[in-house]
């Protein structure tokens, strides 16, 4: 997740909306509220939680909707129907998947059906296969009780490792800015570490603190690139 310094949009979450349009399956919507539609079909992230039969208030009255978190580039709630072929077979490939799992990236793919209909494809981008999932007797199936399991899952996951997942990225985000700018200074390896002493009284990036870093990377900015 690249985190960019200076002005810039308000930081919030992005949601995007399960919808079977003409050559499209989801979209976003503009601080207008216009529909920008997502083309790609797969969102790659890590899930840090969901929240099932959620209550929301739309322009056609209270509706049920099934909220999945991600964390990829930035911060997505995906959002579908809780009573959708896309909300049920989520909940059905998730009901595959174990609490190890779960802390693992999974890639979420919509496929279009007929008419109106999507449908959830969940794979595993290490190996690149498929969540198998059957849809035999689904109509028997206590959705409510599936969704409810899933969510004890999750939440019960990501309340242990939310927090640290999140400063995890942060911080290695800010190596990963700091590396950027050294390789653009030609800067070797005694070269950081002697500024590292001689500024933070440290020997490697991993020992300052955040706000050193940042202030390391920004004093990187200001000098003279090489050629």
């Amino acid at each position: 997740m690249d985190i960019k310094l200076g002005f810039g949009p308000i930081p919030r979450l992005q949601y995007i909306f399960v919808s079977r349009e003409n050559d499209y399956c989801w979209y976003s919507l503009s601080e207008e509220k216009k529909q920008i539609p997502i083309y790609d079909k797969a969102l790659t992230g890590v899930i840090t939680r969901i929240e099932v039969n959620k209550k929301v208030e739309t322009s056609f009255g209270e509706t049920e909707k099934t909220d999945l978190y991600i964390l990829a580039d930035k911060p997505y709630v995906v959002r579908s129907g809780s009573d959708s072929y896309f909300s049920k077979g989520l909940l059905l490939s998730l009901d595959k998947l174990s609490s190890e799992e779960l802390q693992h990236p999974l890639t979420i793919a919509v496929e279009p059906g007929d008419k109106k209909i999507v449908f959830c494809k969940v794979y595993n981008p290490a190996t690149y296969r498929s969540i198998d999932v059957s849809w035999e007797e689904h109509k028997e199936i206590n959705w409510q009780a599936l969704g409810k399991n899933i969510s004890l899952k999750i939440n019960r996951k990501a309340s242990h490792i939310d927090d640290e997942l999140t400063t995890a990225q942060l911080r290695e985000n800010l190596i990963a800015q700091s590396d950027k700018y050294l390789r653009l200074l030609n800067w070797n390896t005694e070269q950081g570490r002697q500024y590292l002493l001689q500024k933070y009284h440290k020997r490697s990036r991993q020992q300052l603190t955040d706000a050193e870093l940042l202030d390391f990377i920004e004093y990187l900015k200001l000098q003279p690139q090489s050629l």
